[in-house]
């Protein structure tokens, strides 16, 4: 039962409003001035507090400040748009001039409760999804996971450039996210860039933008997508695939808070918080000369390491019991549950494409089971033994993923390499062009 204040100086009125809501199922106390409601009651402890405007002494708006959180209904006979205004502007929910419909207050009083109510509940869950998911979108209970939460939650607050590491699928644009979206720039722009999907001719122009004529196909002027994010983040993935042109060019924007657009004989300033990513070995690459070093070090500031999936054992169950969840519902099938076996083939995997290849999996499975139990056959991970055919875990990933690559390609189509890898044909393609492996003469397909 809601519990309501009445603070009203008319007791005619007062006594009026107090049975109408009584016999309304509400328990109702009143007060005839905001003095003598602070002596007798504790305002925050009521669900919703009706004041008249104009009382002996202090106004009714003064109740607002008082009652915290608790929502306040103003009431009064001198009903006027600026008086409206005015208390709404104090933080009154909502406004109910004298004479008033008993029907129309108890809508305004029902009203205004449901809103508390669900304010109170969404904060409710809020809390509880902070303490068990303190970054949104990612699920971690391992240490590893707990000390990424934690390097996130130092960060953030923070405008200092974060370097996010960890192998293909391990989740690094949701940190990216989760940075931005705990940081004072939460209401800007989240620009993410995938530098591996632009072509290396067009890398400059889409970053940084360009001037009209300044290259043939260029009609007119274009912000880049670093302009973009003017005022939010910039997070630009797999920066390790940005050519040195485009890299000089971004040590630019680093050192100097300004970009120049292709063509264009001119600076523009620009405020952009930057947290990049990448797979691959950055000071390897800086020793090779295939990265600037002096960029290296401006990005290497802050570190966050995310963990492959195969060390995160522990959060495997519940990873897997989300993912499973949220797929029934994109791919509109009812509940599903995973057998003993396949939960058994998903904890022996070793899961090279990480989160993005078991979630690959699960839809895979969701789509192809046909009752309500999923089994290690809709998973398709294969059925040799983890031993025997796993690369080992002491390997470069670009040797890992060579290894992995000639160890299966004779079992697996492109379609369910590139699957059991969580990248696409396109990305496989290019990895087999990089390091010089050339597809099969006649691919099997997996029929395990």
């Amino acid at each position: 039962m809601a519990s309501i204040l009445i603070i009203e100086d008319e007791h005619i009125i007062r006594r009026s409003m107090r049975r109408l809501l009584e016999r309304s199922g509400y328990e109702v106390q009143d007060a005839e001035s905001l003095e003598q409601a602070r002596e007798a009651y504790r305002l925050p402890d009521f669900d919703l507090i009706i004041s008249d405007l104009r009382l002996p002494g202090e106004p009714g708006t003064a109740v607002i400040p008082l009652a915290e959180d608790v929502p306040v209904i103003i009431v009064t006979s001198y009903a006027s748009v600026r008086s409206a205004v005015d208390a709404m502007k104090q933080g009154a929910v909502d406004y109910v001039a004298k004479p008033f419909d008993h029907d129309e207050l108890l809508l305004t009083v029902r009203r205004a409760l449901d809103e508390h109510r669900l304010r109170r509940r969404n904060a409710a869950l809020k809390a509880d999804l902070d303490r068990n998911y303190p970054v949104a979108g990612m699920i971690g209970e391992c240490a590893a996971m707990q000390q990424v939460f934690r390097w996130i939650r130092k960060v953030a607050p923070t405008d200092t450039t974060v370097l996010v590491l960890g192998e293909s699928g391990t989740g690094k644009e949701l940190v990216a996210r989760a940075v931005h979206e705990q940081s004072p720039r939460r209401d800007g722009p989240l620009v993410a860039v995938n530098c591996a999907a632009i072509p290396d001719t067009l890398v400059e122009a889409e970053l940084f933008g360009h001037e009209k004529g300044a290259f043939t196909g260029a009609t007119s002027a274009r912000a880049g997508l670093i302009e973009s994010a003017d005022g939010g983040t910039l997070f630009l993935d797999e920066i390790g695939e940005l050519p040195l042109p485009a890299q000089a060019r971004l040590l630019r924007v680093l050192q100097g808070a300004e970009i120049r657009r292709v063509g264009s004989s001119q600076s523009r300033k620009v405020d952009v918080r930057l947290v990049v990513a990448t797979h691959r070995d950055l000071q390897r690459m800086v020793e090779e000369g295939e990265f600037r070093g002096d960029l290296y070090f401006r990005i290497n500031v802050m570190q966050i390491r995310l963990p492959p999936l195969r060390e995160r054992g522990e959060d495997l169950p519940r990873l897997t019991e989300s993912l499973l969840e949220r797929l029934c519902r994109q791919l509109h099938r009812p509940p599903l549950r995973l057998s003993a076996a396949a939960l058994d083939a998903i904890r022996h995997y070793s899961w090279p494409g990480n989160v993005r290849e078991l979630e690959n999996a699960l839809e895979r499975a969701v789509i192809l089971c046909e009752n309500d139990e999923i089994g290690p056959e809709h998973l398709s991970l294969g059925g040799e033994s983890p031993s025997s055919t796993t690369p080992p875990m002491d390997l470069s990933l670009e040797d890992y993923f060579r290894e992995f690559v000639l160890a299966h390609q004779d079992s697996l189509t492109e379609t369910e390499l590139a699957r059991r890898l969580g990248i696409s044909r396109k990305a496989l393609w290019e990895k087999r062009q990089r390091h010089g492996i050339p597809r099969p003469a006649t691919p099997r397909a997996n029929t395990g």
